[in-house]
C-alpha cells in the first residue's frame, strides 16, 4: 500500500526542475537516486548549445550560471541557467543544480536534485536528497546519508517504518523547507512542503507538510 504522504508528486512541483522526466517515472522521491547519474547524461546530450556549454565530461553548465574558479565540477552534472557556485564548493557528480539556485561556500554535494530557486549558502553536506522548489538550508546543515550499520535505510512515517531498499539515502526536502543552522537531517528523512526546521534540530523520518519542528522532535505547531 502506497504511504500518500511520502510520495514524490506530494512533495514537489515537478514543474520547478530540469529533472521532472526522471521524478515522473517513480512513485517515492528516493526512488530516483539510483538513476540520476544515467538522466543526466542522456539529458545533457539534447541540452541547447545555445544556452549550455560542456565543460569535460558528462559536465553541462549554462552560460548564464556564476560559477567560482575555486569550485570544483564533478560529473555528470548539469548546472542551470542563473544558477550560483560559490568559493570552494565541491559538487562530486551525479548532481542537478536548478535554475537560479544556490551552492555555497564549502559546500559539498553529490547525487542529489536541487530544484530551480534551492539555496544551500554555507558549508552544508547534501549527499544523496532532492530538495525541492526554494527549499533552504542553514549554515552548517548536514544531510546524513549512511547509517552507522550501513544497513538499507527505512522511513518513519506514523509509526509505521517504510522501506526504501537503498543504502544511501540523506534528506528529502519538499518546496518551500526551511532548514535552520546546524541541524542533521538523518538518514531517511522527509520534510513535508512549507515546514521550518528548528536551528540545531535532529530530525529523522516524515515531519509533516506545514509544520514547526523543534529540535527536540516536537511538532510544535501547524503554519495556517
Amino acid at each position: 500500500m502506497e504511504n500518500e504522504k511520502l510520495l514524490a508528486k506530494n512533495l514537489f512541483d515537478y514543474s520547478r526542475t530540469i529533472a521532472k522526466p526522471l521524478l515522473e517515472t517513480v512513485d517515492y522521491p528516493w526512488e530516483a537516486l539510483p538513476k540520476i547519474s544515467e538522466f543526466i547524461i542522456e539529458l545533457g546530450k539534447t541540452l541547447d548549445p545555445e544556452i549550455y556549454e560542456q565543460r569535460g565530461e558528462n559536465v553541462w553548465v549554462a552560460k548564464s550560471a556564476k560559477i567560482f574558479d575555486s569550485a570544483y565540477l564533478g560529473g555528470p552534472l548539469i548546472i542551470c541557467e542563473d544558477a550560483e557556485i560559490r568559493q570552494c564548493a565541491f559538487i562530486r557528480g551525479n548532481a542537478i543544480v536548478g535554475r537560479g539556485a544556490v551552492v555555497g561556500n564549502s559546500t559539498e554535494l553529490k547525487n542529489s536534485i536541487l530544484f530551480d530557486g534551492v539555496q544551500t549558502p554555507h558549508y552544508n553536506y547534501i549527499g544523496d536528497s532532492i530538495l525541492g522548489y526554494k527549499s533552504h538550508t542553514g549554515a552548517g546543515v548536514i544531510t546524513s546519508n549512511l547509517k552507522s550499520d550501513k544497513s538499507l535505510v527505512t522511513v518513519l512515517c506514523d509509526g509505521e517504518k517504510v522501506d526504501t531498499n537503498v543504502k544511501k539515502f540523506g534528506a528529502m526536502l519538499g518546496d518551500h523547507v526551511e532548514v535552520g543552522c546546524n541541524s542533521v537531517l538523518n538518514p531517511g528523512s522527509v520534510i513535508g512542503r512549507n515546514t521550518n526546521i528548528y536551528p540545531l534540530s535532529f530530525v529523522r523520518g516524515y515531519v509533516p507538510e506545514n509544520s514547526i519542528y523543534k529540535r527536540l522532535g516536537e511538532v510544535a505547531e501547524k503554519i495556517e
